[in-house]
Parts: structure tokens; C-alpha cells; sequence
């Protein structure tokens, strides 16, 4: 980071902590936001949602889950944050449509909600990120795959495998540095990336600025993937998920107090955070503590905070330079 950035800081105030945030020159004008108050998730088993994805299979379709401690299943829910399950069901008291508020979810066999983070979509399966780590001393760390399923015609399935990964810069359980915790996930170009989330080093509930890049290749399911350093960005932070619209062209990344668009890249290759178009400042509209994001097309997005809260985020290509205040 040179000097110019590194004297110009904007605070950002989590729930948890104060951290200092370098700003951001110029790059985050490309955009301009719309933000939508959407109708919330009406579920009761549905209320700390940690990841959300876009189906590739069916329309109108979205996958979630819920945060650590909670039972190894998922939920798919529409656009307008409605429960979809399976209408043969007593379960799925409903209408033929398979809606209900009362669903308790698709139960994911041979699998465990440790802590699950997020969730992405590769070659007609769902990636879960087993990959929270808030005191960096995990050592089981993983990926599931599952079968992409029918949300209204199959009420459970299995887990098909579990790719454990680690990092070859920890080496100490915690480790020195407190930067081995991803709560993002993503896919580009058949690649599979995590996001990280950096905290003080002992500290769970203290901040820091700085989000890493990683590639995770999968393959080995009785030892280790070795995630490899992509990027690293410092003017990040308290990153809780990630996505690519449909056509792969912007990346999302959702912090507690800020959402920043990055469009795809040229000549960097897999650098994703080195063209960032927008920045939006989501402590105007209190929205809680947003944990989940997800395209619902290539100009619109989704963001769902812990209570079940749901954002439409729309935006634009600026016309002319805003005025200076």
C-alpha cells in the first residue's frame, strides 16, 4: 500500500470492533448503487443464514444455509425469500407449489455442520465451505460436495466427498498471525477460490483490515489440499462471502459494513481483487450483520443478514464524476 492510501482511512464500526480501513481513490466512482428493502425469509429454521448461492439447475432457485452448530442440511429458497420443499411431504405443509414456512430443510447425509461458511455451485454440485476458523487452530478444515438436487422432489442426499484443505503458511495451531479464517467462497472459470478474515491475533472478537485470495485445487480426499496464495488486499475487511455473476464478469465481496465489486481480470489472470468498480457503504441502511451473498443475474445481487433480513442490490455505470463535498 503506498503512502497516499495508507494516510486515507475511512473507520469501519462492526458489531464487534472498530477497524481503520484504508479508502479507496477513485475505483469505487465506476459504480452507483440501488438498494432494495426485500421481503425477509419467513422460516423459522432459516434464520442464520452463513451462505447463499444461485442454482445453475433451476430457475427461481437459491441454496443456503445456516451458520456453525446447526444440523448438516440445506435450504432452497426463491428470489422473494420463499422456502421451497417438496409438496408430497406431510413435512412440506403447503400448497402444490412446494412453499412453506415451515420446512426444516434438506438433511445432508455423512456430513457436519462444524461451521459452515458459504456455499458455490461447480460442474452441477454444491461446494460447502466447512472452512470457519475464528480461532485459527483448526486442523479440519474442508470442502463438501453434493450432488446438486431437485429442492421439490428429493427431501435429503448425502455428501459425495470431503476435500480437506490447509494453508502452507500456518504452521502453528492457533497460528502467529490470525489470517486462516474464510468465510467466502467462490468459482471462476472452473477454478475454486476462498476469501479470508483476518482478527488480532487472540482475539475472536477484534478485527483487523486485510482479506487473502486463495485457489483451492480439489482432489485428495484423505489428506490435505494445499490452498495457494493468489492475492492479497488490504484495503478489505471482516470479509463473510463472495460470488460471481452468471456470465463471470464482476466478483462480489460482502464485509460486515461494506460490499465491493471487482469486474474480472485482464492481464492480472486470476487476480480478482486487482480491478475493483464499486464499493458500497451498507451501514446506511441497517441491514444487521450481513453474512451471505449471491447473484441473482448479472446486474442484481442478494444479500441476507443472520436474522433472515434480505437486500436487492442494483447498480449503474456512473454518467459523470459525483460533486466534491
Amino acid at each position: 500500500m503506498n503512502s497516499h492510501h495508507a494516510a486515507a482511512t475511512v473507520l469501519l464500526l462492526t458489531t464487534l470492533g472498530l477497524i481503520a480501513v484504508p479508502a479507496i481513490q477513485g475505483d469505487e466512482l465506476t459504480y452507483e448503487f440501488e438498494v432494495e428493502k426485500a421481503a425477509p425469509i419467513r422460516n423459522e429454521s432459516l434464520q442464520e443464514v452463513s451462505g447463499v448461492t444461485r442454482s445453475r439447475l433451476f430457475p427461481d432457485t437459491f441454496w443456503a444455509h445456516n451458520d456453525s452448530g446447526d444440523k448438516a442440511r440445506l435450504f432452497a429458497i426463491t428470489r422473494e425469500g420463499e422456502v421451497i420443499c417438496p409438496p408430497f411431504l406431510r413435512t412440506c405443509p403447503s400448497s402444490a407449489r412446494g412453499i412453506s414456512s415451515e420446512w426444516e430443510g434438506h438433511t445432508i447425509e455423512i456430513a457436519m455442520n462444524y461451521d459452515w461458511e458459504d456455499i458455490a455451485v461447480l460442474d452441477g454440485h454444491l461446494l460447502i465451505a466447512d472452512t470457519g476458523n475464528n480461532g485459527n487452530a483448526r486442523r479440519d478444515l474442508g470442502i463438501y460436495r453434493v450432488p446438486e438436487f431437485n429442492p421439490r422432489a428429493v427431501d435429503k442426499t448425502r455428501a459425495l466427498a470431503f476435500y480437506p484443505i490447509a494453508y502452507p503458511e500456518q504452521s502453528m495451531f492457533p497460528a502467529k498471525e490470525w489470517e486462516f479464517d474464510a468465510e467466502a467462497i467462490f468459482v471462476a472459470d472452473g477454478q475454486v477460490y476462498l476469501v479470508t478474515k483476518h482478527r488480532a491475533s487472540g482475539s475472536i472478537s477484534t478485527f483487523k483490515p486485510g482479506a487473502k485470495l486463495y485457489r483451492i485445487t480439489l482432489g485428495a480426499t484423505e489428506r490435505a489440499n494445499l490452498a495457494e496464495l493468489i492475492a492479497v488486499k488490504d484495503d478489505l475487511a471482516v470479509v463473510t462471502a463472495a460470488d460471481v455473476n452468471p456470465s463471470e464478469e464482476l466478483l462480489a465481496v460482502l464485509g460486515y459494513q461494506f460490499l465491493w465489486l471487482f469486474s474480472r481480470p485482464e492481464l492480472e489472470g486470476e487476480h480478482w481483487f486487482s480491478r475493483q468498480v464499486g464499493r458500497l457503504d451498507l451501514r446506511k441502511f441497517e441491514m444487521g450483520q450481513v453474512e451471505s451473498v449471491a447473484f441473482t443475474d448479472d446486474q442484481e445481487l442478494m444479500i441476507i443478514s443472520e436474522p433472515g433480513a434480505r437486500f436487492l442490490v442494483r447498480w449503474k455505470r456512473r454518467t459523470s464524476e459525483p460533486e466534491s463535498k
